[in-house]
C-alpha cells in the first residue's frame, strides 16, 4: 500500500476496497467483462492487464464519469482493450455483433444490489441477454463479492 492510502495494482491506483474486489475477480487472459457502474474507469483500467488480449467495457451512467474514465485511460483505450459507454444496466444491450462477456461486475450497483428493485427487475434480462452461457455475474455484497443468480423467474 503506498502512502497515500491507495494500492497500486498494474500501475493504476486503487483504493484498499478496490484493491481487494480486483485480487477477488476470477480474471483470466482472453476473459470478455463488462463493469457496470465503472465511475472514472479505476477499476476497469486495473483489470486491462490482467486479462492478457481480453476486452473490458465500463458502463457508467453519468456522462461526467465515463468523460472522466476516458481521460484517464489513453494507453488503454488505446489498446482496444479498453472501451467506455453512457448507459444504464436496464437498459443495456450488446452492440450489433458484440460478443457476450464472460464476467459481469457490478460495485455498488442501485439496481443491482438491491437499493432499486424496479430497475434491478429491468436489469436482469439486460444481464443475462449480455453474459455468455456459463458467465457470472459478481455484486458488491459489502464484505465479499456475491454472484447474483440470473434465475429464470
Amino acid at each position: 500500500m503506498a502512502a497515500t492510502g491507495c494500492a497500486w495494482i498494474s500501475s493504476v491506483a486503487l483504493s484498499p476496497r478496490l484493491a481487494d474486489i480486483l485480487a477477488a475477480l476470477p480474471l483470466m487472459p482472453g476473459m470478455r467483462v463488462l463493469e457496470v457502474g465503472c465511475g472514472p474507469g479505476a477499476l476497469a483500467r486495473a483489470m486491462v492487464p490482467l486479462i492478457g488480449n481480453g476486452f473490458v467495457l465500463g458502463l457508467d451512467r453519468s456522462v461526467t464519469a465515463i468523460a472522466q474514465a476516458r481521460a484517464g485511460s489513453a494507453d488503454e483505450l488505446a489498446s482496444a482493450r479498453l472501451q467506455f459507454r453512457v448507459g444504464a444496466i436496464e437498459d443495456f444491450s450488446l452492440a450489433a455483433g458484440e460478443t457476450p462477456f464472460d464476467l459481469i461486475v457490478a460495485i455498488r450497483v442501485g439496481a443491482l444490489d438491491g437499493r432499486h428493485p424496479a430497475a434491478g427487475a429491468r436489469a436482469i434480462p439486460r444481464l443475462r441477454a449480455a453474459l455468455r452461457p456459463g458467465g457470472t455475474v459478481l455484486i458488491d455484497g459489502g464484505n465479499q463479492l456475491q454472484v447474483l443468480p440470473l434465475d429464470q423467474g
